[in-house]
């Protein structure tokens, strides 16, 4: 199936996919090139950007697809389910028209569900929501899908695997926070890396093909921990936008 849907701010992009959306066998095309979806089984690196210097962010998201970012994560904190304040809609806006790179939109918000079109139409290629927030969560898992988006769920350290079990048939993507969400710059939490293990077993168990991905004091050094235990989507901020070099640091995490 064809999808004739260009991201909102892209010129002659789409999406092309057997089963929409993202598993195995998936295509992506951008500026005239047909880019294979990467599957669980491949290494993809996000550099977040709540670590990049806000005053020239189209320069930022353009240096990290030069150094070899896969992904570009958007953090968006509403300063009530966690204790910052970040940005919204138009800065996913702004990060779509500087970049074909994919976007990655993680909503760290109390009502996921009533500003989910804004983010939607902004560009996002895969919208990230958390269990623990104030929504119906397989209403908003269901409504990512049916505007042609990746669906993922967000857990942060302290809430049980179960609370998201129900979901993972219905999600392209499985977040576990690996600090506790609102701020950057802090330090890795490794008794995380249990439930990275048995989400990983479960997606077995299941059949499923939902990528893991981790975020929070993600290097070269904690990485590797956390592929082994079966993630393979690594968010990181500092380790690559305040890195020396950004290109080095991203290939240091991809081969950790």
């Amino acid at each position: 199936m064809t999808l004739p849907a260009k991201r909102p701010g892209g010129q002659g992009r789409m999406l092309i996919a057997e089963n929409f959306p993202c598993h195995a066998g998936d295509f992506m095309v951008r500026m005239g090139l047909v880019i294979p979806q990467p599957s669980f089984h491949d290494r993809v690196i996000a550099p977040s950007l709540l670590a990049s210097d806000f005053s020239k962010t189209g320069d930022e998201v353009r240096r990290a697809a030069a150094a070899g970012a896969d992904w570009m994560h958007l953090d968006v904190m509403d300063g009530h389910f966690v204790d910052n304040i970040s940005f919204g809609p138009a800065i996913v806006q702004v990060v779509n028209d500087a970049s074909d790179i994919f976007l990655d939109t993680h909503l760290m918000i109390s009502r996921p569900d009533h500003y989910l079109r804004r983010f939607i139409d902004a560009g996002s290629d895969l919208i990230t929501v958390h269990v623990e927030a104030d929504h119906d969560v397989a209403e908003t898992l269901r409504r990512i899908r049916d505007a042609g988006r990746l669906a993922g769920l967000a857990l942060n350290p302290a809430t049980p695997l179960a609370a998201v079990e129900p979901f993972l048939g219905q999600i392209d993507l499985l977040l576990c926070m690996t600090v506790v969400p609102g701020f950057g710059g802090q330090a890795f939490m490794p008794e995380v890396l249990e439930k990275i293990v048995a989400a990983a077993r479960i997606r077995e168990t299941r059949n499923l093909s939902f990528h893991i991905e981790v975020d929070g004091g993600i290097d070269a050094r904690t990485a590797a921990p956390c592929y082994a235990a079966g993630a393979n989507v690594m968010v990181a901020g500092s380790s690559t936008f305040r890195a020396p070099d950004m290109a080095a640091a991203i290939s240091a995490i991809r081969g950790a």
